[in-house]
């Protein structure tokens, strides 16, 4: 792909962390590269940001309302995850015979290493990649972990031997035009997600189910024979259509005691578990590092007990099957904080589960948040009991009016931040904040 980069007329498609770090790295390993930056925020305010820009010379821009016109006149494109293929811009370039790639194929492409380990899946990706990577890192072996987990791969490849270890957190958007594969795979589980645009900062999504199992199954299309396919028991039938080449082993709920809450999670931990015995790691010491492991940040985390109340922050839960899994770790006595913007899920199960264990609701502004409440009346689930807010201040005043000894609060969303909050970390932050500053 790089063969003849010094005559490309190249376009980086957003500046994100992982177009940042291709940046660094070409400007680094190229000298006085036609680059071009294209992105829809101005070009004063991203240089405000990133100073880093500086230092890189000859950088051109095109921005704001130009940032995706004319991209038949470039050579090679950079697309970031959130970048939709199908857009009108990129569709004409291609159709134009511009060549497209990602920062994450030049990190497959590039990396001294192939001992690559890619992790995807609707949920349970950030937590199960993070896990492998302590249990290599605890047996004593060097292992990097990058992706989707918020570290791009591409700024720590010169860091890497030949003999190191790569876990790589994988979203389907930066599987949906992956051309290579991991030498091990893992599928945590495929729920609906990324089905429509809820975030305009994000706009990338999936028409259908269908192209969303085929990006994540980009994951294994270029194994062959001697890499390896683990993938959640639940998924047999789903991938079963699909022309695997590699040795498939399937994982289920792993009996391993953590301090992981959710008991979802026991997934997570038998997919580890099985990485763990395809790297030969003695058992006694990946279990050990499995009972020593607790929730990610925004994870189901546990933020605080006070007065017998436990705190619980889930921001990262953003579809409904998720968020069910959470009241099902829990099973009574919830204060839920939920709602926001909608991503065209279906409520319905979701409503029945809430109506089981959760004693009051606070919903945040959103469109996801009124579908929340109608599904919820229409089983007839008490009306006084549902509460609507637009900040985080607000939802805790109500928290603080109804909760007793006893009572799980526990924000578990269920749909997407963008509106009342500008992703999912800030809105966790804020619950964290609430929480902390909570007098005994």
């Amino acid at each position: 792909m790089l063969k003849n980069i010094k005559s490309e007329r190249i376009a980086l498609l957003g500046l994100g962390l992982e177009n940042q770090a291709l940046l660094l790295f070409l400007n680094k390993k190229y000298k006085n590269l036609d680059i071009t930056i294209c992105d829809a925020r101005s070009e004063k305010n991203i240089k405000k940001t990133l100073p880093f820009l500086k230092k890189i010379p000859k950088l051109k821009w095109q921005t704001e309302n130009k940032f995706n016109v004319e991209l038949e006149k470039f050579t090679l494109l950079f697309r970031s995850p959130g970048w939709p293929i199908s857009c009108p811009g990129v569709q004409k370039a291609l159709e134009r015979g511009v060549k497209m790639s990602s920062p994450m194929n030049i990190f497959f492409q590039f990396c001294p290493s192939k001992n690559i380990i890619g992790i995807s899946g609707t949920k349970g990706k950030g937590t199960t990649a993070s896990l492998i990577y302590k249990i290599i890192i605890d047996s004593g072996k060097k292992c990097f972990l990058g992706g989707n987990i918020g570290i791009a791969p591409l700024s720590f490849i010169n860091q890497i031997k030949k003999n190191d270890w790569i876990v790589l957190e994988l979203s389907s958007f930066q599987l949906e035009d992956l051309k290579h594969s991991p030498k091990i795979a893992v599928l945590t589980n495929i729920f609906k997600e990324h089905l429509s645009p809820a975030d305009p900062n994000n706009p990338n999504f999936h028409k259908n189910m269908y192209l969303y199992l085929t990006a994540k199954l980009n994951l294994v299309l270029n194994q062959n024979k001697n890499d390896y396919f683990i993938v959640n028991k639940k998924l047999e039938k789903k991938i079963k259509p699909y022309q695997i080449e590699s040795k498939i082993i399937y994982f289920s709920a792993s009996k391993t005691k953590s301090n992981l809450v959710g008991d979802f999670n026991q997934e997570n931990i038998g997919a580890a578990e099985e990485v763990a015995k395809i790297l030969k790691i003695k058992k006694n010491k990946y279990i050990k590092t499995i009972n020593n492991f607790s929730n990610l940040n925004h994870r189901l985390e546990f933020v605080r007990e006070i007065n017998g109340v436990k705190y619980y922050d889930n921001s990262f839960s953003t579809t409904p099957e998720s968020t069910e899994l959470d009241l099902k770790s829990f099973k009574k006595n919830i204060i839920l904080l939920a709602g926001g913007a909608d991503k065209k899920a279906n409520f319905k199960n979701l409503a029945k589960e809430i109506k089981k264990s959760v004693k009051i609701i606070t919903l945040f502004e959103g469109l996801g948040s009124q579908r929340i409440k109608q599904e919820l009346l229409k089983i007839n689930y008490p009306k006084e009991k549902i509460f609507e807010t637009s900040t985080m201040k607000e939802a805790i005043k109500i928290v603080n009016k109804y909760k007793e000894k006893g009572d799980i609060v526990l924000l578990s969303t269920a749909c997407a931040s963008f509106g009342s909050f500008k992703n999912y970390k800030e809105r966790g932050d804020l619950f964290q904040k609430e929480v902390k500053i909570m007098k005994l």
